[in-house]
C-alpha cells in the first residue's frame, strides 16, 4: 500500500506580501516608462526645423567647433560617409553605436529644429523626451553655449542627407532602457546654467575660454577623470587619470607633474603638442593620437594658447627637475641587451632621445607612470603619432609583439624603468601577458 506523504501549506507571510507588492510596483513602473511614457511624449508635435537658408560664417563656425568636438571620430564608420553614423563604441556595459547626424528627414536630424538639438546638448533629451545614452557626452556638452549650439546644427544641416539607419545599442537588460537611463542622469547630470556668457572665440586667449574648451566642447573629462561603477565621472577626482572603457590604454591625471600635468610647461610647448602631437621630447600616441589627428590640430592659435593657460593650472607648481648620473642598470643583463640592440639606435645609449623625433627615456613620465598600460602597448604594438599639418611625417616605433616574448619585454621595460636616474619599480611577466592577450579594439 501506496501512502501519499501530506503537504504542509502555510499562507504567504506578511513580508512575502510586501515584496510581491513592491516588484509589481515596479514592473507597473517601467511600463509606464518603456511604452506609456514614449506614447505620450510622441503626442506632442516636435518644432518644427527651419528652412531659411544657412548663413555661410555660421556654417564656416559651425565646421570649426565639430572639428573641436572630435565629432566626427564618433559619428563616422570607416568607410562610410562623414557624420552618418559610427563604428560601435566600446563600454563597460556593451555597444553603443553613435548616430547618424547627417539632415536625412527619418534617420538623421533632418526633422530636428535649432531648439531641439540644443535640447540634446544641454539636456541630454531627443526632441521626443527620449533620454540619451550618456556614451553621448552631453553631461559635458552642457556647457556649451547656445550660440556654439546653433553654430553646430547649421554645420550638420549643411551637409548631405545620408539615409543610415541608427543601429540598436548592445546592452544588457535593463542597462538601454528609459528607466534606467533617466536614474543615471537623474544620478550624474547636473544641467549647465544657459547663458551665453562663456568667453568667444574672437576674445583675447584666457584660460577662462580654455576651460570652456576643454570642460565642454572638448570633452576631455569624458577620459581623464575616473568613473564609478555606474559609469558616472567621479568629479570629486576630475582630471585624475582613468583606463579608456577597453580597458587597455590609459589616459594619465592633467593635475599631477608625475602623468601629465603640464604646470611647469611653457603656453607655446602646450599648443605644439596639441596641434602638432610632437613637441622636443614628448609625443601622443593612442587614442590622443586620434584626438589630436580629428580634432585638436585644427585649433586656432588662440584656442590652442587659451587651452594651454588652462591646463596649466590643473596641477600645482612643478619642482625643479633633479637631474641624476646618466647610468644604466646593471641588475637586468637580459634588459641591458635587448635595449643596446633593438632601442639605443633611437632613443640612445643613456636614454636621452632625439629632440623633435624620438623620445628621451631618462626622466620620461610616460615611462614612470605607475600604470605601465601605455608603456606596454607601445612595445607590444608600435607607438605611431598623429600625421599632422604641423607635422606629416611623425617619427614611429615598430611593434615587438612578435619578436619579443613576455619575458623578454617585462626585462628591457624593467631595465629601463631602473636606469639613467629612472626609479620606477619593473614590470612583471604577468603584466606583459595580460596586455598581450587582450583583443584589439
Amino acid at each position: 500500500m501506496t501512502t501519499t506523504p501530506s503537504v504542509n501549506r502555510t499562507a504567504p507571510q506578511p513580508w512575502q506580501w510586501l515584496v510581491l507588492g513592491l516588484g509589481l510596483c515596479l514592473l507597473l513602473f517601467v511600463l509606464v516608462a518603456e511604452v506609456i511614457a514614449p506614447a505620450v511624449r510622441k503626442g506632442s508635435a516636435p518644432s518644427v526645423p527651419t528652412t531659411a537658408a544657412p548663413d555661410t560664417a555660421l556654417v564656416q563656425r559651425g565646421a570649426y567647433l565639430a572639428r573641436l568636438g572630435n565629432c566626427a571620430q564618433c559619428h563616422t564608420a570607416r568607410g562610410g560617409a562623414d557624420y552618418a553614423g559610427g563604428n560601435a563604441l566600446l563600454t563597460p556595459f556593451g555597444r553603443v553605436y553613435p548616430g547618424n547626424l547627417t539632415p536625412h528627414p527619418t534617420t538623421g536630424l533632418g526633422a530636428w529644429s535649432a531648439a531641439d538639438f540644443r535640447r540634446a546638448m544641454h539636456q541630454g533629451i531627443r526632441p521626443d523626451g527620449r533620454v540619451l545614452n550618456p556614451a553621448f557626452p552631453y553631461t559635458s556638452y552642457t556647457r556649451i553655449t547656445p550660440s556654439d549650439s546653433d553654430a553646430l546644427f547649421a554645420f550638420l544641416r549643411s551637409l548631405p542627407a545620408v539615409d543610415a539607419p541608427h543601429k540598436a545599442h548592445e546592452l544588457s537588460w535593463p542597462l538601454g532602457t528609459q528607466t534606467a537611463l533617466t536614474a543615471w542622469r537623474w544620478l550624474h547630470f547636473s544641467e549647465a546654467p544657459d547663458s551665453p556668457s562663456t568667453p568667444e572665440a574672437d576674445t583675447a586667449p584666457s584660460a577662462r575660454r580654455g576651460a570652456a574648451l576643454v570642460q565642454g566642447l572638448g570633452h576631455c573629462a569624458e577620459c581623464h577623470t575616473p568613473r564609478n561603477r555606474l559609469g558616472g565621472l567621479r568629479s570629486s577626482q576630475a582630471w585624475s587619470g582613468a583606463l579608456m572603457p577597453d580597458g587597455l590604454w590609459y589616459a594619465p591625471a592633467l593635475n599631477d607633474n608625475t602623468e601629465a600635468g603640464l604646470a611647469g610647461w611653457g603656453t607655446a610647448d602646450i599648443a605644439t603638442l596639441l596641434t602638432h602631437g610632437q613637441r622636443r621630447q614628448a609625443y601622443v600616441a593612442g587614442p590622443m593620437a586620434e584626438v589630436v589627428r580629428n580634432s585638436t590640430q585644427y585649433l586656432n592659435a588662440a584656442d590652442a594658447e587659451s587651452i594651454a593657460l588652462y591646463l596649466q593650472t590643473l596641477a600645482p607648481a612643478a619642482p625643479a627637475a633633479v637631474k641624476s648620473p646618466a647610468s644604466a642598470d646593471t641588475t637586468s643583463p637580459l634588459g641591458a641587451k635587448i635595449y643596446e640592440n633593438q632601442c639605443a639606435q633611437c632613443h640612445g645609449k643613456h636614454g636621452e632621445g632625439v629632440a623633435d623625433a624620438y623620445p628621451a627615456l631618462a626622466g620620461n613620465r610616460s615611462v614612470l607612470m605607475s600604470n605601465t598600460h601605455n608603456l606596454t602597448l607601445t612595445v607590444l604594438r608600435g607607438g605611431y603619432g598623429p600625421s599632422t599639418a604641423g607635422k606629416p611625417q611623425p617619427h614611429g616605433m615598430p611593434p615587438y609583439q612578435l619578436s619579443l616574448s613576455d619575458a623578454e619585454v617585462a626585462a628591457v621595460l624593467s631595465f629601463i624603468r631602473k636606469s639613467w636616474g629612472n626609479a620606477a619599480a619593473p614590470v612583471t611577466e604577468f603584466d606583459i601577458n595580460k596586455i598581450r592577450n587582450s583583443p584589439i579594439r
